[in-house]
């Protein structure tokens, strides 16, 4: 599955461009992202992405930074976000990931207040812990990936973002989906050492193969969740949901005596099983059958409820199309006869 969504939710904003909108009022006027995070690739698709989480809103808007087939950049603690575009331009000339951090935090007077993180997508990476970012701080890196973090409470967070990471090293799954699972495992041991503050989450993914990404810069999944109570996990539900990975939702047919009285109703109107001149009720009367939802399918379309090319789902029984059914049968005289055959079937009986 190819995730091609740069929102995935009203609350849900993203930005991998410079800080020109969705500031929080709370951001101080100098921008610190105390946080931990990881930048990897993929050397099998070439991806290239960033995962993080803090306890400052919109995390997003100013940690991670991507580009297709270029490598993955995470600035923070005493956030610089011009980092960003300076070490991916510095990658895309051919240089080190080690020569450009180099020389990038040597032109810093404030080096020793960031930390960064940066991988190129020949899976090289380097870090930079400055001696004052905080109380703990620390950095782990590996085969294609370097995560890093600052006010954690303690090593065992990045230790266990690292074990997630390489453990699904070469399996057939999205690198964000991979992201996402190191990021849960390092927020399971604790995270971020600081209470009571606003969460936040994000992850942003670039792929450089042609026909992928929607977007020119090759952007494919760009999910900020800006502030919830459990952050990291929001990131997971909205990226198995507009994945549509199987267990994002719970599937079943519909079965039940409501389902009946709607085939009954569907019928009296002429819209399901018309040549039948008394609808019998047999083994799948009580399920919402396939031919039960393209009948109603066109009683929407015939009374103007429906708009398929604006994606209204298939069999869509709502209070609106409820009404309309009992209008129509009003409108035909049928009402009173059907409800008195549906007396039994609605009889509270306890």
């Amino acid at each position: 599955m190819r995730i091609r969504y740069r929102l995935a939710a009203a609350w849900v904003v993203g930005l991998a461009s410079p800080l020109t909108g969705q500031e929080p009022a709370s951001w101080s006027p100098e921008l610190d992202f105390h946080t931990f995070s990881i930048a990897a690739v993929d050397p099998d698709t070439g991806e290239s992405g960033v995962a993080v989480t803090t306890r400052v809103a919109c995390v997003g808007n100013g940690v991670p930074w991507v580009r297709a087939g270029v490598g993955a950049v995470a600035t923070q603690a005493s956030t610089r976000v011009e980092y960003g575009d300076e070490l991916l331009d510095l990658l895309a000339a051919g240089v080190t990931p080690e020569e450009a951090l180099a020389r990038a935090t040597a032109a810093d007077p404030q080096a020793a207040r960031r930390q960064v993180g940066v991988v190129s997508v020949d899976g090289r990476s380097a870090q930079h812990t400055g001696s004052g970012t905080s109380s703990w701080a620390g950095q782990r890196a590996g085969r294609n990936y370097a995560t890093q973090g600052n006010l954690l409470v303690g090593p065992e967070v990045l230790d266990a973002v690292a074990r997630a990471f390489e453990a699904s090293e070469g399996s057939p799954r999205h690198l964000a989906d991979r992201l996402i699972e190191a990021l849960a495992a390092g927020q399971a041991v604790g995270g971020d050492a600081r209470k009571g503050r606003p969460q936040s989450a994000a992850v942003v993914v670039a792929d450089p193969r042609p026909g992928i990404s929607r977007r020119p810069d090759g952007v494919t999944v760009n999910i900020n969740v800006c502030e919830n109570d459990r952050p990291v996990a929001e990131l997971r539900r909205i990226y198995d949901t507009v994945s549509q990975t199987l267990g994002f939702r719970t599937l079943e047919q519909q079965s039940g005596a409501d389902v009946w009285q709607l085939k009954q109703i569907l019928h009296a109107l002429g819209y399901f099983r018309s040549e039948e001149s008394e609808l019998r009720r047999g083994p799948d009367a009580f399920l919402y059958t396939a031919e039960a939802a393209a009948a109603v399918d066109r009683f929407r379309a015939d009374h103007g409820l429906s708009t398929p090319d604006l994606g209204s789902p298939s069999g869509l029984v709502d209070d609106s199309t409820v009404a309309q059914l009992w209008e129509e049968l009003e409108r035909e005289g049928k009402a009173d006869e059907l409800r008195r055959q549906l007396l039994d079937m609605t009889r509270v009986r306890r």
